[in-house]
């Protein structure tokens, strides 16, 4: 029997946290695997985890190493006698790297890195057993930070593309929410408003579409930092008609199963699973080369990073030229089990 403890902080619902919640599905088909998820208490994840009829142990965690999580995990990995324990996140790797020094038996850490960020100098990530990469991209960032190339594994990020067409298959109303009519072209960008995802590019490849493709308008599905500088950015550039801050949405594949095509205008992106879910629903894909983009997306749909001029060209082609490209099988959920399944196997 191989006994599995999943740790993750849990301090937002994104589409790390729904690989947890993947992962942690499939893993419960395999019979000879017990697992358990320690998270946040009251999180979404925790919440999500547990519908799915997967034990699910809380803790209280307000900061990065809550000596509180701490504790309630070297008391639930020594009660459980954990043969890996699976850090999902920095926080994660954090607590699950101290609590390891006070179990007998010293469980295998595995950590997943899901962020082409630079790694620092004494981080965390080079005391794991062994690290999962989500795509080459960030193998590369972790190789040239020193880490072993033999202690790292590229195992992408999959999704269920049944689940993602059930969820589209919901009205979102998008149109109706903006007033516009059915015809209407609609572009989405489904990220979290942060640096790394550069929106203002975005903004910006939609004030170059205007004289290109006047009907088109252009949403933007999520929630953070960059918010008010993007709000002021689309007022200055007199877009407020054209382009839509909808904030954080419940319902991300229903609007994307109701626009025409995806974009992503990220400087860094560790792969881009919203992509995945775009794909589910042969929807084309327009996206810069940043981090593992590449690697899911066509060469003819990709352009620089920054380059808001040949953004808003490639998005203005994809609408009179639409060219969904399927989704490869190694992007599934099943795929990506069974690569995290092997890691597991590997080390115990």
């Amino acid at each position: 029997m191989l006994r599995v403890l999943h740790v993750d902080s849990g301090r937002v619902y994104r589409g790390g946290q729904n690989q947890v919640r993947l992962l942690a599905r499939e893993l419960a088909r395999e019979p000879e695997v017990q697992q358990h998820l320690v998270t946040r208490r009251g999180s979404e994840l925790a919440r999500r985890v547990a519908a799915a009829g997967i034990p699910v142990y809380e803790v209280p965690w307000s900061i990065g190493l809550d000596p509180r999580a701490w504790w309630r995990l070297c008391l639930l990995a020594r009660e459980f006698r954990a043969d890996v324990i699976h850090a999902h996140d920095g926080h994660a790797l954090g607590i699950a790297l101290a609590a390891r020094r006070w179990l007998e038996g010293q469980p295998r850490i595995v950590a997943t890195r899901r962020v082409l960020f630079p790694v620092r100098r004494g981080s965390s990530v080079f005391r794991a057993d062994y690290t999962v990469a989500i795509s080459a991209a960030v193998r590369t960032v972790l190789v040239a930070a020193g880490m072993s190339p033999g202690e790292i594994g590229v195992v992408p990020s999959g999704i269920d593309p049944d689940e993602v067409r059930a969820a589209a298959a919901r009205p979102f109303g998008i149109r109706a929410r903006l007033g516009l009519p059915r015809e209407t072209p609609i572009a989405v960008n489904v990220a979290a408003l942060e640096p790394a995802k550069d929106q203002a590019t975005l903004v910006r490849a939609a004030h170059a579409a205007r004289k290109l493709r006047p009907d088109l308008h252009w949403v933007i599905a999520g929630t953070g930092e960059e918010r008010h500088r993007l709000k002021a950015q689309i007022g200055a550039l007199a877009l407020a008609d054209r382009v839509h801050l909808l904030g954080q949405i419940e319902h991300a594949d229903a609007l994307i199963g109701e626009s025409n095509l995806l974009v992503m205008s990220s400087k860094e992106e560790g792969l881009g699973s919203v992509v995945l879910h775009a794909l589910a629903l042969d929807k084309p894909v327009v996206a810069t080369r940043a981090g593992g983009l590449p690697e899911i997306v066509p060469e003819q749909w990709l352009v620089p990073v920054g380059d808001a001029d040949t953004l808003a060209e490639k998005v203005v082609h994809a609408l009179a030229h639409p060219s969904p490209f399927p989704l490869p099988r190694q992007f599934t959920v099943s795929a990506m089990t069974r690569g995290v399944l092997a890691v597991y196997r590997s080390l115990v």
